[in-house]
Protein backbone atom coordinates (compact mmCIF):
# COMPACT_ATOMS: atom_id res chain seq x y z
CA UNK A 1 0.00 0.00 0.00
CA UNK A 2 1.42 3.26 -1.28
CA UNK A 3 2.17 5.50 2.05
CA UNK A 4 -0.40 8.42 2.39
CA UNK A 5 1.52 11.84 1.73
CA UNK A 6 1.53 14.98 3.61
CA UNK A 7 1.22 18.49 2.03
CA UNK A 8 4.60 20.29 2.27
CA UNK A 9 5.46 21.73 5.63
CA UNK A 10 2.79 19.88 7.19
CA UNK A 11 3.60 17.93 10.11
CA UNK A 12 1.54 15.26 11.11
CA UNK A 13 -1.26 15.74 13.14
CA UNK A 14 -0.46 17.03 16.56
CA UNK A 15 -3.89 17.20 18.20
CA UNK A 16 -2.88 18.28 21.41
CA UNK A 17 -0.86 21.19 19.96
CA UNK A 18 -3.33 22.26 17.54
CA UNK A 19 -5.84 22.56 20.34
CA UNK A 20 -3.30 24.51 22.35
CA UNK A 21 -2.90 27.07 19.07
CA UNK A 22 -6.54 27.23 18.91
CA UNK A 23 -7.03 28.08 22.75
CA UNK A 24 -4.44 30.51 22.79
CA UNK A 25 -6.26 32.06 19.50
CA UNK A 26 -9.24 32.73 21.08
CA UNK A 27 -7.74 34.31 24.46
CA UNK A 28 -5.79 36.57 21.98
CA UNK A 29 -8.80 37.43 19.53
CA UNK A 30 -11.43 37.98 22.76
CA UNK A 31 -8.28 40.23 24.23
CA UNK A 32 -6.90 41.95 21.58
CA UNK A 33 -9.73 41.96 18.47
CA UNK A 34 -8.98 40.18 15.46
CA UNK A 35 -7.48 42.28 13.31
CA UNK A 36 -5.15 43.75 16.20
CA UNK A 37 -3.79 40.47 16.94
CA UNK A 38 -1.15 38.99 15.48
CA UNK A 39 0.33 35.34 15.17
CA UNK A 40 3.27 36.42 16.99
CA UNK A 41 0.71 37.11 19.82
CA UNK A 42 -1.10 33.87 19.98
CA UNK A 43 2.15 31.83 19.70
CA UNK A 44 3.48 33.64 22.66
CA UNK A 45 -0.13 32.87 24.50
CA UNK A 46 0.50 29.37 23.61
CA UNK A 47 4.30 29.23 24.42
CA UNK A 48 5.36 28.02 20.88
CA UNK A 49 7.77 29.65 18.30
CA UNK A 50 5.52 32.02 15.88
CA UNK A 51 6.76 29.39 12.93
CA UNK A 52 5.15 26.98 14.65
CA UNK A 53 2.03 27.92 14.24
CA UNK A 54 2.27 28.30 10.56
CA UNK A 55 2.79 24.70 10.47
CA UNK A 56 -0.99 23.90 11.13
CA UNK A 57 -2.37 27.01 10.32
CA UNK A 58 -1.74 29.30 6.94
CA UNK A 59 -2.94 32.36 8.19
CA UNK A 60 -4.87 34.45 11.10
CA UNK A 61 -8.16 33.86 8.99
CA UNK A 62 -8.01 30.15 9.14
CA UNK A 63 -7.82 30.09 12.67
CA UNK A 64 -10.64 32.54 13.25
CA UNK A 65 -12.57 29.98 10.52
CA UNK A 66 -11.38 27.02 12.34
CA UNK A 67 -12.50 27.93 15.57
CA UNK A 68 -15.93 29.09 14.32
CA UNK A 69 -16.09 25.53 12.28
CA UNK A 70 -14.99 23.60 15.07
CA UNK A 71 -17.23 25.29 17.70
CA UNK A 72 -20.24 25.03 15.27
CA UNK A 73 -19.75 21.63 14.27
CA UNK A 74 -18.88 20.49 18.29
CA UNK A 75 -22.45 22.48 18.79
CA UNK A 76 -24.65 20.60 15.94
CA UNK A 77 -23.20 16.88 17.04
CA UNK A 78 -24.24 17.35 20.92
CA UNK A 79 -27.29 19.09 20.02
CA UNK A 80 -28.50 16.25 17.98
CA UNK A 81 -27.48 13.83 20.19
CA UNK A 82 -29.01 15.46 23.18
CA UNK A 83 -32.23 16.22 21.05
CA UNK A 84 -32.31 12.45 20.12
CA UNK A 85 -33.73 11.58 23.57
CA UNK A 86 -36.33 14.51 23.68
CA UNK A 87 -39.68 13.99 21.62
CA UNK A 88 -41.90 17.22 22.40
CA UNK A 89 -40.66 20.06 20.12
CA UNK A 90 -41.41 22.35 22.42
CA UNK A 91 -38.45 20.52 25.01
CA UNK A 92 -36.41 20.27 22.06
CA UNK A 93 -36.60 24.36 21.60
CA UNK A 94 -35.81 24.61 25.28
CA UNK A 95 -32.50 22.21 25.41
CA UNK A 96 -31.61 24.01 22.03
CA UNK A 97 -31.76 27.03 23.87
CA UNK A 98 -29.88 25.81 26.79
CA UNK A 99 -26.92 24.27 25.11
CA UNK A 100 -26.37 27.17 23.07
CA UNK A 101 -26.53 29.56 26.14
CA UNK A 102 -24.15 27.26 28.24
CA UNK A 103 -21.94 26.69 25.56
CA UNK A 104 -20.74 30.61 25.47
CA UNK A 105 -21.70 31.44 29.04
CA UNK A 106 -19.34 29.06 29.78
CA UNK A 107 -16.60 30.55 27.83
CA UNK A 108 -16.40 34.24 27.31
CA UNK A 109 -13.60 34.71 25.31
CA UNK A 110 -15.57 31.97 23.16
CA UNK A 111 -18.19 33.79 23.43
CA UNK A 112 -16.45 37.47 22.79
CA UNK A 113 -14.85 35.89 19.59
CA UNK A 114 -18.26 34.58 18.36
CA UNK A 115 -20.36 37.54 19.14
CA UNK A 116 -18.05 40.74 18.41
CA UNK A 117 -15.03 39.56 16.63
CA UNK A 118 -16.99 37.31 13.67
CA UNK A 119 -19.08 40.52 13.09
CA UNK A 120 -16.41 42.43 12.19
CA UNK A 121 -15.88 41.29 8.26
CA UNK A 122 -19.01 40.56 5.99
CA UNK A 123 -16.42 37.95 4.33
CA UNK A 124 -16.15 35.78 7.63
CA UNK A 125 -20.11 36.60 7.93
CA UNK A 126 -20.94 35.30 4.46
CA UNK A 127 -18.78 32.30 4.08
CA UNK A 128 -19.30 31.38 7.58
CA UNK A 129 -23.42 31.92 7.19
CA UNK A 130 -23.33 29.56 4.34
CA UNK A 131 -21.57 26.69 5.75
CA UNK A 132 -22.11 25.29 10.15
CA UNK A 133 -24.52 28.04 10.85
CA UNK A 134 -26.73 26.96 8.36
CA UNK A 135 -26.32 23.47 9.27
CA UNK A 136 -27.12 24.76 13.06
CA UNK A 137 -30.39 26.58 12.02
CA UNK A 138 -31.58 23.38 10.53
CA UNK A 139 -31.78 21.58 13.43
CA UNK A 140 -33.88 24.32 15.15
CA UNK A 141 -36.03 24.87 11.49
CA UNK A 142 -36.94 21.04 11.86
CA UNK A 143 -37.56 20.91 15.22
CA UNK A 144 -40.28 23.84 14.65
CA UNK A 145 -41.56 21.93 11.76
CA UNK A 146 -42.14 18.59 13.22
CA UNK A 147 -43.86 20.92 15.69
CA UNK A 148 -46.33 22.84 13.10
CA UNK A 149 -46.83 18.66 11.82
CA UNK A 150 -47.92 17.84 14.86
CA UNK A 151 -50.75 20.92 15.10
CA UNK A 152 -48.68 22.26 17.96
CA UNK A 153 -47.36 25.26 16.64
CA UNK A 154 -48.66 27.67 14.04
CA UNK A 155 -48.27 26.54 10.61
CA UNK A 156 -48.32 29.43 8.36
CA UNK A 157 -45.46 30.90 9.71
CA UNK A 158 -42.42 30.01 7.80
CA UNK A 159 -40.14 27.31 9.70
CA UNK A 160 -37.18 28.66 8.35
CA UNK A 161 -38.20 32.32 9.38
CA UNK A 162 -39.43 31.34 12.72
CA UNK A 163 -35.89 29.42 13.18
CA UNK A 164 -34.00 32.72 12.40
CA UNK A 165 -36.23 34.74 14.86
CA UNK A 166 -35.69 31.79 17.81
CA UNK A 167 -31.69 31.95 16.57
CA UNK A 168 -31.37 35.74 16.65
CA UNK A 169 -33.45 35.93 20.55
CA UNK A 170 -30.43 33.80 21.43
CA UNK A 171 -27.74 35.77 19.75
CA UNK A 172 -28.79 39.05 21.43
CA UNK A 173 -29.08 37.34 24.78
CA UNK A 174 -25.51 36.68 24.50
CA UNK A 175 -24.55 39.64 23.26
CA UNK A 176 -26.19 41.27 26.19
CA UNK A 177 -24.20 38.87 28.69
CA UNK A 178 -21.10 40.26 26.82
CA UNK A 179 -21.57 44.24 27.01
CA UNK A 180 -23.80 43.48 30.34
CA UNK A 181 -21.57 45.08 33.18
CA UNK A 182 -23.68 42.97 35.56
CA UNK A 183 -22.80 39.06 36.59
CA UNK A 184 -24.97 36.01 36.13
CA UNK A 185 -25.50 32.84 34.52
CA UNK A 186 -26.28 33.26 30.72
CA UNK A 187 -28.15 29.43 30.63
CA UNK A 188 -30.96 30.84 33.01
CA UNK A 189 -32.27 33.24 30.20
CA UNK A 190 -32.82 29.80 28.02
CA UNK A 191 -36.38 29.26 29.24
CA UNK A 192 -37.58 32.70 29.48
CA UNK A 193 -36.72 33.16 25.69
CA UNK A 194 -38.09 30.20 24.70
CA UNK A 195 -41.38 30.79 26.48
CA UNK A 196 -41.48 34.47 24.84
CA UNK A 197 -41.06 32.39 21.72
CA UNK A 198 -43.52 30.04 22.26
CA UNK A 199 -46.63 32.39 23.76
CA UNK A 200 -45.52 36.30 22.99
CA UNK A 201 -45.81 38.73 25.77
CA UNK A 202 -49.53 39.36 25.51
CA UNK A 203 -51.44 38.44 28.84
CA UNK A 204 -53.99 35.19 27.41
CA UNK A 205 -51.44 33.99 24.66
CA UNK A 206 -51.24 30.89 23.95
CA UNK A 207 -49.46 28.26 21.19
CA UNK A 208 -52.21 27.33 19.33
Amino acid sequence: MPKTLRPPNRPPVDADKRVLILEAATRVFAERGFFAAQVADIAKRAGIAAGTVYLYFRSKDELLITLFDQTMRDAIREGRHALDSVDDPAERLRTIARLHLERLGNDRNLAVVFQVELRQSTKFMARLSATRLRDYLGLIRDTIAEGQARGLFRSHIPATLSAKMFFGALDEMATNWILSERRYTLADDADAVVDVFLFGVSKGASSS
